[in-house]
């Protein structure tokens, strides 16, 4: 199609070590697209990954460094 162009769309991959994480929540009430949620462990873990927009405000306030978020390109659809 003339004039259309398609442009890759950042995809975010929201990584929390399990290990490292103290379940105390600080992440889950900073991110604004509710990705992170506690797991029956009392740990964080992406509940919904798709819908991160990578501000990456989880990673930044996390006092034990356990989350990452990471981008992906994919092909926008």
């Amino acid at each position: 199609m003339r004039g259309v162009v398609k442009i890759a769309a950042k995809k975010f991959n929201v990584l929390v070590n399990g290990v490292w994480c103290k379940g105390c929540s600080l992440c889950i009430g900073v991110c604004p697209k509710n990705v992170l949620g506690l797991s029956d462990r009392l740990k964080a873990e992406a509940v919904n990954q798709e819908n991160c927009i990578g501000c990456r405000q989880c990673e930044n306030i996390c006092p034990d460094l356990a989350i990452t978020v990471q981008e992906n390109e994919s092909e926008a659809k």
